[in-house]
């Protein structure tokens, strides 16, 4: 259990979160964790077989504090909230415009603009630290790949061809992702994207990370006024957090993939962080998520230049000003969407 940045994180399996007047109360095998006030926080993330009282469920959501649920792996589940706010205006002209298909093009192509031009920025810093020339060639030839798709991009004409192009280049990526990991134990290789779950500890590394940028793009959006299931790029679903999937892929790599590396290449997670479930795949210890998160938060408070309004913000306040240039873009303010987009 942990509290960052106005968020509370449970993670041990077997929790039990119920109220007592306006706090959240935290026991383990009923012993009392904690006690934390509603003034402190603003949402409440619970990972694993966590169990919360309708009470409390009622009382926080009441409060305008939202609840996210993930499974052990970090798998997004639910996300229970009050009555949506925001502007009825914003949402409905949001709704028209992903029913168009000219606009829904326009945002998407940003979208994938945005992530690919991080990625490829991303790679040519990291070429730059290989350990071998193989590698740098390798990293080299990927980010070639990923410059003829983004002039690719803009000649797309239609979402479904943005979405394949965006695929490929994700593929092209991931295919050198393993030659960024410098941890010499053979546990950490990795040799492609895997999830559902992840098979290998890299991959179990990377799906966490996105299941709470997520959570956070959601809350960017929602926040804003946005329809969090109202998407672009993403094909819409069911239950699907469409809209937060799209804010979410132009931050996948500046503040997810750099972090995790990070934190292996460091040593900050060893292979014994991570537990190999007997019906099939890999996820964290919870001392492991602990660390993880702690990782995370700190990031976050980190600083980055922002290119579009040309001025250092924190990484946490990255997806709520893409919230905010998509209602512009929405409302009219700005004839292109403008996607995050690394120097």
């Amino acid at each position: 259990m942990s509290v960052h940045l106005n968020t509370l994180y449970v993670t041990t399996d077997g929790a039990y979160l119920s109220r007592n007047h306006d706090t959240v109360v935290v026991r383990v095998e009923n012993e009392q964790k904690a006690q934390i006030p509603f003034i402190h926080i603003s949402a409440v993330c619970c990972f694993g077989r966590v169990l919360m009282s309708p009470e409390l469920m009622g009382a926080l959501t009441e409060a305008g504090i939202h609840i996210a649920f993930f499974s052990s792996y970090g798998r997004f589940l639910a996300r229970v909230e009050g009555l949506p706010g925001g502007n009825v205006l914003l949402r409905r002209a949001q709704h028209r415009a992903a029913d168009n298909d000219l606009k829904s093009l326009s945002i998407a192509r940003s979208v994938v603009i945005g992530k690919v031009v991080n990625t490829r920025q991303f790679l040519m810093h990291a070429r730059r630290d290989a350990p071998t020339d193989e590698r740098r060639q390798a990293i080299a030839a990927v980010c070639d790949r990923l410059s003829m798709h983004l002039k690719s991009i803009p000649d797309a004409p239609t979402v479904e061809v943005l979405r394949g192009l965006e695929g490929i280049a994700a593929k092209d990526y991931f295919s050198v992702f393993g030659d960024l990991i410098k941890h010499r134990d053979s546990a950490f290789t990795f040799e492609g994207r895997n999830r559902r779950p992840p098979k290998d500890r890299m991959n179990a590394l990377l799906s966490f990370g996105y299941a709470v940028l997520l959570q956070d793009c959601v809350s960017a959006a929602t926040g804003i006024g946005l329809d969090p299931g109202v998407g672009f790029l993403h094909e819409d679903r069911p239950g699907r957090l469409c809209l937060g999937l799209d804010l979410m892929e132009e931050l996948r790599v500046p503040m997810v993939d750099r972090l995790m590396l990070s934190l292996v290449n460091r040593g900050q997670l060893a292979p014994n962080d991570f537990i190999d479930e007997p019906a099939g795949g890999i996820r964290l210890t919870d001392d492991a998520r602990k660390t993880v998160l702690k990782a995370y938060q700190e990031m976050k408070m980190g600083e980055v230049q922002h290119a579009f309004l040309d001025q250092k913000v924190t990484w946490s306040r990255v997806p709520h000003i893409q919230a905010l240039l998509l209602a512009r873009t929405l409302r009219g303010d700005l004839d292109v969407y403008p996607p995050f987009a690394l120097r």
